[in-house]
């Protein structure tokens, strides 16, 4: 074999997802991030000890780690033992969570969430109705797991002057972040939650400024992002999006068109990031043959890309390869690999990951016993 043929084997086989990135002020050592990913272990909404061991069994020197998503509001909950971030008690309960990480060189932003009418009676403040753009029920629909059947409750539309309240929930969340320790925040503007009711015209049937043209369809994302690059800076602040997908009956009509002027917005706002789910991920669970691609949002969009859908170690390299994505976010194949990026590079073994555990209640089993490579026997 040729010298030169020799050279083009090891580009080939080169792992472009461990290479070093600048994202912002951030030096990042490799391109894997770990995805937010409700765990279900944040017992009466607060953090726990736990938790600490959970993150920083995945943070290496210069990773970025999204969190799970956190509730903005005594509102916002959905889920069984979700975190929040709206008390001074749940501030308190993060920052040994985020010092864990910091101490082993980890990038942590915290993902800060309203799911609006994905939600029940039950979890909301005295057993009052959600909240959401519209009235219009939610039917009951399968868990991440692929097991669980989650129920709603019939929501509430939102006022006009009621929607500026939920906005500055979504800049007090960022401030208590910061005050927690975390680098950043990244808004949950996807999957079918609060944002993505008022984003997608499959579910917004409002006829106030917040309804009817993309423009005002667009309107409750961006005034929460510019609450929140004003109370704590764009360099700290990313979002995520996924305008192509139907999560939680969240259609839209023209998701080409809703992906493009999100991104061609956020601009004007100069944040850190975008993070996109792949348009062939119609389900958390389900890929699908789609002709929908995330390369005209990535090309408007002008700071740090990241993309996420379900990939292996091939798929994520080859998004970085064609210059689809700036970083790769893994979910599931982390959750099962605290060490992901180690695999990655040694291109070592993964772990299965256990569907019926994701959710489980327990400290410990599904959440901080999955083995490492150095653990591992």
């Amino acid at each position: 074999m040729s010298d030169a043929q020799v050279g083009k084997q090891m580009e080939e086989e080169k792992i472009l997802l461990m290479s070093p990135y600048k994202m912002g002020k951030f030096e990042l050592s490799h391109r894997v991030v770990l995805a937010p990913v409700t765990r279900s272990r944040s017992f009466g909404n607060v953090p726990q000890p736990h938790a600490v061991l959970y993150y920083s069994q995945r943070t290496t020197k210069g990773g970025l780690l999204i969190s799970e998503g956190v509730g903005v509001s005594d509102t916002a909950q959905g889920y069984r033992d979700t975190p929040g971030i709206w008390t001074k008690e749940q501030v308190e309960a993060w920052k040994p969570i985020v010092d864990a990480v910091h101490a082993k060189g980890g990038i942590f932003f915290c993902q800060i969430v309203h799911v609006g009418r994905a939600s029940s009676n039950g979890f909301q403040p005295n057993g009052q109705a959600p909240i959401s753009s519209t009235d219009k029920d939610l039917t009951p629909q399968v868990r991440g797991n692929g097991i669980d059947v989650a129920q709603y409750s019939p929501p509430r539309r939102l006022s006009t002057e009621e929607v500026l309240v939920v906005v500055n929930d979504f800049r007090l969340a960022a401030r208590n972040a910061i005050e927690a320790g975390f680098d950043g925040v990244e808004i949950h503007s996807a999957h079918g939650y609060l944002i993505d009711q008022f984003l997608k015209d499959g579910i917004n049937d409002r006829t106030d400024r917040y309804g009817g043209c993309l423009e005002n369809r667009c309107r409750f994302a961006l005034e929460i992002v510019e609450a929140i690059v004003n109370e704590i800076g764009a360099d700290k602040v990313g979002t995520r999006l996924s305008p192509y997908c139907d999560y939680l009956q969240s259609g839209d009509s023209n998701p080409e068109a809703l992906a493009l002027y999100m991104a061609e917005s956020l601009n004007k706002y100069k944040i850190l990031y975008c993070s996109a789910i792949e348009p062939r991920m119609k389900t958390i669970q389900e890929k699908v043959v789609c002709s929908y691609s995330l390369m005209p949002m990535r090309k408007s969009f002008k700071g740090t890309f990241i993309s996420a859908g379900g990939y292996d170690m091939e798929e994520g390299n080859n998004v970085v390869a064609e210059n689809r994505a700036d970083l790769v976010a893994y979910g599931r194949l982390f959750i099962s690999n605290p060490d992901l990026p180690k695999r990655f590079e040694l291109k070592a073994p993964l772990n299965d990951y256990n569907m019926e555990t994701i959710y489980k209640p327990h400290p410990v089993i599904g959440y901080t016993d999955y083995p490492s490579l150095e653990t591992r026997v």
